[in-house]
């Protein structure tokens, strides 16, 4: 049964058991409807506590019903007949009530939680608005400031923050079904609290509602769904409950046919999908308990921070004891910088650097599980490290490299075992970027890769199976991107209309600010090995910057000037001189900020073609994630590949098509026009 009922002694316990989130379901919904029936009709009962089965509350919707009519009972409905319960509801919520699942438990008179317990509303991160009475019963809970910080961000708080804000009475060490029974009694005979739909909200400050949507408009960057969300909150701050109520749920169903509700579920099942691919199915993973990390510089460092957070110790090895030294000051460095923002308590923080520990000899690395190698992007210096590892490390170890660029196959050439090599191509900063490019060699073991995605679980990360070729996935595409943003210069565009374009589009940053952040000389550095492979890369403008040693805000100029300690962007009249002399047998025009976009995004969209029809990548949704997680493509447009497709693949390949006649691209590839025809791209 999934609702079950337990009398004890004047007290109902209604017992969820929907594994494996308890998620409300058809069968749920109607279960909770005819529990509150049936209790409200027992005179014995005083008092109903909520709990639920398994490792969690109620965690929300059930994502097998995305996308399909919604049957009845609805939830709002569900949620207005407990709150209407003449018995008090109690929610006794462990693990995370979120979405709907907190929305029951804002129906209930009270709730109790378990200290490791966390809540919240993150409609807004697929699409959506809460759509059964979050926005309007929240802000009378816990007040509007409260309320627009957890609905605008999708954000859970956990109990400690929540037992402060007001949204929970109490938090129940030790059993917590126990307790919520004990606090049941204890309110049973006790005058009731109103009803949250009966309570007012408090009005905030006049400037509060435009404070707010600056706020949101800020971090949201083009997304629908927090702005219609803070709507929904002043109304409730504004309205009487049942227009609140009905002006929810309009959004609600307005939101949920929308673009950007269909990207950001894809993006979501992607996700989900992403941790345990289909072509791995049944493969064990080897056991990773320990782990050495060759390099301890800011990647190093942020693998071993990463591999620290999820619990590993950690050996740091580097060439002689300072290096040891200098790396295990930077490990150490990351985490009291979390101790200092707040994100983790000091004794978190010493735990974890104590667990790092260093050497400047390889036998330190001898028992490991799994060796990851951090060092220059170089090739002989990578063999070099990966000799001495396989001669130390057991044999069953695995042996990692992070490389970018460089072909891990001529990496692992000589190793004794090649089996056990794989690449892991980790985001710097490692221990915050959630993409890991998983890469294997011709010569790598099945559950070797199996363990490379395992690795990503245990770290809380998103993997994806790369093929080998120059910058893999993510940075063959940014080497497009690139060499686009330099074409629409070289066309009339200037730096700051093309940052300023694709900001609108949706990234965080532009391509200039992006490049003149991380330093014009990484990218170089790899033009220049690609000339050395007979490659002839694109960066007219670039490599004049960086002959001049104008390498980005560390050198004080590169696409854009900056002041002695300053990280604005001022625009150039070198960058603007070198693009004139660049430029002048380019015929010159005006560009939209519509037509900047196209002529970066469509390009990305078409070398992603050619990387599916390579098999680099295995399927589109590998390369929206890719990119997403990555480079910071917009979320809710749901990645370059799923953008393509909603805005319609004809329409993209045609674009493409008048981009290649004036020379600003490369025409639609092969795949990119048999998809245009079948309206999707292929699906494995």
């Amino acid at each position: 049964m999934t609702v079950t009922i337990e009398l004890k002694d004047g007290i109902a316990v209604v017992i969820v058991d929907n594994p494996p989130v308890n998620a409300l379901s058809q069968v749920l919904r109607q279960g909770l409807l005819e529990a509150a029936e049936t209790l409200d009709a027992d005179p014995s009962v005083k008092a109903v506590v909520l709990s639920c089965a398994g490792r969690t509350f109620i965690a929300g919707a059930d994502v097998g019903e995305f996308g399909k009519p919604p049957q009845p009972p609805h939830l709002p409905d569900v949620v207005a007949r407990i709150e209407s319960a003449a018995k008090p509801w109690v929610a006794a919520i462990h693990g995370a009530a979120l979405g709907g699942g907190f929305e029951v438990a804002l129906a209930c008179r009270f709730r109790v939680a378990a200290p490791d317990a966390s809540m919240g509303l993150p409609e807004v991160r697929l699409g959506l608005v809460p759509g059964a009475g979050g926005t309007v019963r929240l802000p009378r809970l816990a007040g509007v400031e409260t309320a627009v910080e957890m609905v605008t961000t999708g954000q859970p708080v956990k109990a400690v923050k929540a037992l402060a804000a007001g949204l929970i009475d109490a938090i129940v060490e030790g059993d917590l079904t126990e307790g919520a029974i004990v606090f049941a009694r204890g309110i049973s005979n006790a005058p009731l609290p109103a009803p949250l739909s009966e309570r007012s909200v408090a009005s905030p400050e006049a400037s509060f509602w435009e404070v707010a949507k600056t706020s949101v408009a800020a971090r949201a960057k083009g997304e629908e769904a927090p702005f219609r969300a803070l709507a929904c909150l002043r109304k409730a701050a504004e309205s009487d409950f049942k227009t609140a109520m009905a002006f929810e749920r309009e959004t609600f169903l307005s939101l949920r046919g929308s673009t950007q509700a269909a990207a950001l579920r894809h993006v979501f099942f992607a996700e989900r999908a992403a941790t345990r691919p289909p072509e791995l199915a049944g493969i064990e993973p080897r056991l990773i308990r320990s782990a050495a990390v060759i390099g301890g510089g800011t990647m190093g460092a942020g693998i071993a921070a990463a591999l620290r957070d999820a619990g590993l110790p950690v050996i740091l090895i580097e060439r002689d004891q300072e290096a040891v030294e200098r790396g295990l000051a930077n490990v150490a460095a990351i985490f009291e910088g979390s101790a200092k923002r707040g994100r983790i308590s000091a004794e978190i923080a010493a735990e974890r650097i104590a667990g790092v520990t260093g050497s400047a000899g390889y036998a330190a690395a001898a028992d490991v599980d799994l060796a990851i190698e951090a060092v220059f992007e170089d090739l002989e210096v990578k063999r070099a490290v990966f000799v001495r590892l396989s001669a130390v490390c057991r044999p069953d170890a695995v042996l990692a490299t992070n490389t970018s660029y460089l072909d891990p196959n001529a990496i692992a050439s000589g190793i004794v075992y090649p089996e056990r090599f794989l690449g892991l191509h980790f985001f710097s900063p490692a221990n915050i970027m959630k993409l890991m490019e998983i890469v294997p060699a011709s010569e790598t073991a099945t559950d070797v890769t199996a363990t490379g995605f395992a690795l990503a679980r245990l770290l809380n990360k998103i993997p994806v199976r790369a093929g080998i070729c120059d910058g893999f996935i993510g940075n063959r595409i940014l080497k497009v991107t690139r060499a686009q943003a330099e074409r629409l210069l070289l066309s009339g565009a200037t730096p700051a209309a093309v940052d300023a374009a694709m900001r609108a589009f949706g990234l965080p940053m532009g391509p200039f600010e992006a490049q003149d952040l991380g330093g014009l000389d990484i990218a170089a550095f790899q033009r220049r090995a690609a000339r050395a492979r007979g490659e002839t890369p694109f960066a007219p403008i670039a490599d004049r910057l960086c002959a001049v040693e104008r390498y980005g805000q560390k050198t004080g100029g590169g696409w854009y000037d900056y002041q002695p300690g300053e990280r604005k962007p001022q625009t150039s009249e070198t960058v603007a001189a070198i693009i004139a002399e660049e430029a002048v047998h380019t015929p010159q025009r005006d560009w939209t900020p519509a037509e900047i976009a196209d002529c970066i995004v469509l390009p990305m969209v078409n070398e992603a073609a050619r990387i599916l029809t390579e098999g680099v990548a295995l399927r589109a949704a590998d390369i929206d994630l890719v990119k997403i997680h990555g480079y910071g493509f917009p979320r809710w447009r749901g990645g370059p590949m799923a953008y393509a497709e909603a805005r319609g693949l004809a329409e993209v390949s045609d674009a493409l098509t008048r981009l290649a006649e004036t020379g600003l691209a490369e025409p639609p590839c092969a795949l990119l026009k048999q998809a245009a025809g079948d309206g999707k791209w292929p699906r494995p």
